[in-house]
């Protein structure tokens, strides 16, 4: 009797940590299962109180996961208008400050049953498995996809001996991703390049940007004029999410661009640096907190600049074209994606952004068509990772976990041998505390905590640490 297919989503972050990693596989669940064609099952980091302190904003705080899963689905039915049918589970998770990231702790591919095992989609791959110590991801689905996020690249060759570390994170990227995942999406030719990858947007944006685009074109249908603020800029306050490249390109030109008025917005362990750098420039540039993209407060701004060449794709580059705004952004492949609405400005020098600053701020976004609309769209954004994942054909539904003997020639034997080695070889590494913190795992990752058993109702392993084996 055939069942429905059934896919689990792995990611490295959730709601309310508003980064890339929470809000885009939580958006792609809710549209993967819109049809009901597919079970789909999200499986999200859970953190004891004292990381949900570190990590999530304004004093939130969770005393059991379906609290948490209560608020994760309420923030997203409030912005796509529709109950979704997928299910969420919490995997044990520890925050590492150095890294600034959540980090999985045990086996968290053991949350999914072996009868459900059909597809899974890392959302970054390589943070998902650096320390993964348990049943071999490619053994367990019978088909892994993993969707790479972020240029880790670019952020380790801003740190301290970076070329070097750059150069070794490249290499261990390529060891997990190869040996745990079946196919690589890159959402652009920014991330780190992999063997067969494949490189496709597979993001949407928030549907309500969409909604207030509609709104601001219908008020230039209507009255010729729907902008009435200049430029801004918002992100994560840190240096390296283009606050640097467009301090410096404000600094160099500030003669050409007088008379400029600019807003940031963001929030970040740099925002009082970034706050001096600005106070010394002559132009009238206003750091702010950080807000919701989607505030009213962002509606009148016409013109959103974006250096940034750290990003893969960027979100807010998305929902301010989503917006109706002009954008203005680096000739970087991180914005190949943007090149196709007419409102996407790029340059690609300091001079190029002076001068597509400068006629942006002069001149009227262009009407967005149905079709770029729909492009921007999450609807859209699920058809490309279901073709490009070739999920979209009907024998993906019957996927094999062994390969057929006719596939199996003595290179693919010979393949498929050096590649459980290589699987069989990180396993044991990731098995020891000592060679876990080599590599920069945080301590006691190898097995949960009794606090996030607690929490996630876990079983006690037997012994005081568990079995290694």
């Amino acid at each position: 009797m055939d069942r429905k297919q059934h896919i689990a989503i792995f990611t490295t972050a959730s709601l309310p940590w508003m980064t890339g990693t929470a809000v885009n596989p939580l958006f792609r669940a809710a549209y993967l299962s819109k049809d009901g064609e597919r079970n789909i099952t999200l499986v999200i980091p859970w953190l004891s109180s004292n990381d949900q302190g570190l990590v999530y904003p304004s004093n939130i705080m969770f005393k059991t996961p379906s609290e948490q899963e209560m608020y994760v689905r309420q923030w997203l039915e409030e912005r796509t208008s529709f109950k979704s049918s997928f299910s969420i589970r919490f995997y044990p998770g520890k925050f590492s400050r150095d890294k600034r990231s959540i980090l999985p702790v045990g086996d968290i591919a053991e949350l999914i049953s072996d009868e459900e095992a059909d597809v899974a989609v890392l959302e970054e791959p390589e943070h998902l498995t650096w320390y993964h110590h348990g049943k071999r991801w490619k053994t367990k689905f019978r088909l892994v996809i993993g969707i790479i996020h972020t240029n880790y690249l670019e952020y380790v060759k801003r740190e301290k001996n970076g070329r070097i570390q750059a150069f070794l994170l490249k290499h261990v990227n390529s060891w997990v991703v190869n040996i745990y995942c079946h196919k690589v999406i890159r959402l652009s030719a920014a991330t780190q390049d992999y063997p067969n990858s494949i490189i496709c947007n597979v993001h949407g944006v928030n549907p309500k940007f969409l909604e207030i685009g509609r709104k601001k074109m219908e008020q230039q249908q209507n009255e010729g004029k729907a902008f009435s603020k200049g430029a801004y800029y918002i992100g994560k306050m840190v240096w390296s999410k283009g606050y640097k490249e467009l301090l410096k390109l404000l600094g160099d030109h500030q003669k050409e661009l007088t008379g400029l008025e600019i807003d940031l917005y963001g929030n970040g362990e740099d925002s009082d640096e970034v706050r001096k750098a600005a106070e010394k420039l002559e132009l009238a540039i206003r750091v702010n907190p950080g807000r919701d993209h989607a505030d009213p407060l962002f509606h009148d701004y016409k013109v959103f600049l974006n250096p940034s060449t750290t990003d893969v794709v960027c979100t807010t580059t998305a929902e301010a074209l989503a917006m109706g705004k002009l954008v203005v952004c680096a000739n970087h492949p991180s914005n190949d994606f943007f090149k196709q609405f007419p409102n996407c400005r790029t340059y690609s020098d300091s001079k190029g952004f002076v001068d597509a600053t400068q006629k942006a701020l002069s001149e009227e976004p262009a009407l967005m068509t149905d079709d770029l609309r729909h492009e921007l769209s999450w609807e859209a954004a699920t058809e490309r990772f279901l073709k490009t994942a070739q999920l979209d054909q009907a024998s993906t539904a019957k996927l094999s976990r062994t390969p057929s003997n006719n596939f199996m020639s003595t290179s693919l034997n010979f393949k498929k041998k050096m590649e459980d080695t290589s699987a069989y070889v990180h396993y044991v590494a990731s098995g020891f505390e000592m060679s876990r913190r080599a590599f920069g795992a945080i301590p006691g990752t190898l097995q949960p905590d009794e606090e996030l058993r607690k929490d996630l109702g876990l079983p006690m392993p037997p012994g005081k640490r568990g079995s290694r084996s």
